[in-house]
């Protein structure tokens, strides 16, 4: 079991056991037409915070060179913000760049159980921006080291591949971080996509 950091805010902690960094290898197992695509991958992903009521979040997948002189080949990445659903008050900064103009609201564990949904977890908005021209916001929750995320909104540049759904599932393993990605894309339907197992390595 993990300390929990002394500067985490409350509304953290259904989350917590996502903080560090991850490494570890995957697959993307996706049918295109008569032909299924099979790429092992090797992936990095961090979830960190700035004492804020949400997570930094950053992956980066490549495929590994052949011998140990090719170099790796770029294959995914991401970033964006996880945080527990709700209305943002006036404790919460913003919009833009507003300071908050009273105290952070759920600032104790106490507070946050009333953000416990009626299934006995918390709700999530993750959001999701690629290089690739995709952004995507998902919503889901998080119950017992498992995380469920479909998305709510896919929005792409003009130049970006056809993608228009996705879901997430990260669940906590014998300490092992596993996920499995399926997604809408290239004129199908939500179909597999591609998973993976890391482990912490900070």
């Amino acid at each position: 079991m993990r300390d929990l950091p002394t500067d985490l805010p409350s509304e953290l902690v259904p989350l917590s056991w996502l903080l560090g960094v991850w490494e570890g290898t995957g697959l993307v197992e996706y049918e295109l037409g008569d032909e299924t695509v099979r790429q092992p991958f090797s992936q990095r992903l961090s979830f960190s915070h700035d004492n804020q009521a949400y997570l930094n979040y950053s992956s980066q997948s490549w495929i590994p060179g052949a011998t140990d002189e090719e170099l790796p080949q770029a294959l995914a990445a991401e970033t964006g913000y996880w945080r527990l659903a709700r209305k943002l008050i006036e404790g919460d900064p913003g919009p833009g760049m507003l300071p908050p103009t009273a105290v952070r609201p759920f600032n104790t564990t106490e507070s946050v159980e009333a953000l416990r949904n009626s299934s006995g977890g918390f709700d999530l908005n993750v959001a999701l921006v690629h290089p690739t021209g995709v952004s995507e916001l998902y919503l889901g929750q998080v119950k017992n080291g498992r995380i469920d995320l479909a998305t709510d909104a896919v929005m792409r540049t003009e130049g970006a591949k056809d993608y228009s759904a996705a879901t997430r599932l990260y669940g906590l393993v014998e300490g092992d971080l596993l996920w499995a990605w399926d997604i809408a894309a290239l004129g199908q339907n939500l179909r597999t996509h591609a998973s993976g197992r890391l482990s912490r390595v900070d």
